[in-house]
């Protein structure tokens, strides 16, 4: 466990490493910061379940920051980092989703870099983020470089096609 003093709040800031962290606590966080994501607790706990790596930024025991981590053992991601707005200065404009628009007290890079650490110890050969708007500047502060070429591509799991579910059903069926 460590602690930081910020300049701009005077509380004590606890990070945590693989904190246990409970859906209801992140769900929480995620509406406070109008972050838009699932509301399934079931699917917060399995998706936590399923991370590397977790990182928390507390103040008097209030999660005030998230990062994580996923590895499929030889890539690593960064996958989110978010932190309150509240916390990061007065340079944060939209103060919205929690992403990092600014970090004055720099508790944003502290948990990204607790988990690009974690990651490098285990042996990933490579990491990976994916960012918009602001967080990039904050990841190209943290080392990454933008990748020539490279299109960030999402899908909603309800528009795949039906002829890959069918052929994904019969296959996983054998």
């Amino acid at each position: 466990m460590e602690t930081m003093q910020t300049t701009a709040r005077r509380n004590e800031i606890e990070f945590q490493t693989d904190a246990k962290l409970r859906p209801e606590e992140l769900s929480a966080f995620y509406q406070r910061q109008q972050h838009r994501t699932t509301h399934s607790l079931i699917k917060l706990q399995r998706m936590l379940d399923n991370t590397f790596c977790v990182v928390t930024a507390r103040v008097d025991g209030e999660l005030i920051g998230f990062a994580r981590g996923v590895t499929d053992g030889l890539c690593g991601r960064l996958v989110e980092c978010k932190l309150d707005p509240t916390y990061q200065g007065p340079a944060c404009v939209t103060r919205t989703d929690g992403r990092i628009e600014h970090d004055s007290a720099g508790i944003a890079r502290r948990m990204a870099l607790m988990v690009i650490e974690a990651l490098r110890v285990f042996g990933v050969e490579r990491i990976d983020a994916v960012a918009y708007g602001t967080e990039v500047d904050f990841c190209e502060e943290l080392g990454f470089r933008r990748v020539p070429g490279v299109v960030a591509m999402d899908l909603a799991s309800d528009a795949a096609d039906q002829d890959v579910e069918v052929s994904f059903a019969a296959h996983a069926a054998r």
